[in-house]
């Protein structure tokens, strides 16, 4: 397990937070057979070495479209990935780089948080492992907290307490744990992504990154 966390204080200048059409992006490596990466986007470097279940920090950018290649960490021809990318102002979002090599992709992980709740976490779930079946988050005791996530899907926030949790990863309607989760520190007036990456019959094995999420601390 992989727990992201960020200090509470963007480390870039404040002229960003004062202008009215900056987001904020931060990259993810959840491709499991894939090599460490580098990231250019309109070929300027983000993201150099990255290596899966690796997170870059949140990078202010302006709306708009541009143009995203992802290349093996030293290369510079022939992308893995060479896409557009549009970015709404005003957002803050994780773009991961998911999938078998053979099929590498990039899914957009939009932070959208729902009406605050003073005291409460705010926690959901993406399925980036690209060999399991669709599956259900529970509690040890069975309580589902998402149902039926499919690869490359994600949910919307939920709200729960504060405290340390145990979570597992089903698949849709069974009672047989695929992955088991202990002591999951969540903190109050926070919002969380936990990602599922990995494969379920291979290595690098199923497993669970927990993610602190820029709409927790970013001014947008």
């Amino acid at each position: 397990m992989y727990y992201d966390q960020y200090p509470y204080q963007n480390t870039y200048c404040d002229y960003f937070r004062e202008q009215k059409n900056v987001s904020y992006m931060r990259l993810l490596h959840a491709s499991p057979d894939a090599p460490h990466i580098d990231a250019y986007l309109n070929d300027k470097l983000i993201a150099s070495n990255l290596a899966f279940k690796g997170f870059t920090q949140y990078l202010p950018v302006t709306a708009g479209t541009y143009n995203i290649k992802i290349f093996p960490t030293g290369k510079r021809d022939n992308p893995v990935i060479n896409t557009r990318l549009n970015i709404k102002a005003r957002s803050s979002f994780t773009v991961a780089v998911g999938g078998k090599l053979s099929n590498i992709n990039l899914y957009i992980i939009p932070e959208v948080p729902p009406k605050a709740i003073p005291g409460k976490v705010f926690i959901r779930f993406a399925h980036l492992s690209p060999d399991t079946p669709n599956v259900d988050i529970t509690l040890p005791d069975g309580t589902r907290l998402f149902k039926n996530v499919e690869f490359k899907e994600y949910t919307k926030y939920i709200a729960v307490d504060e405290g340390t949790y145990t979570l597992q990863a089903r698949p849709s309607g069974s009672n047989k744990p695929l992955l088991h989760v202990p002591n999951i520190r969540l903190k109050p007036n926070r919002y969380y992504t936990i990602y599922a990456v990995g494969f379920t019959g291979g290595n690098p094995p199923l497993q669970a990154l927990i993610a602190l999420d820029g709409i927790s601390y970013l001014k947008l």
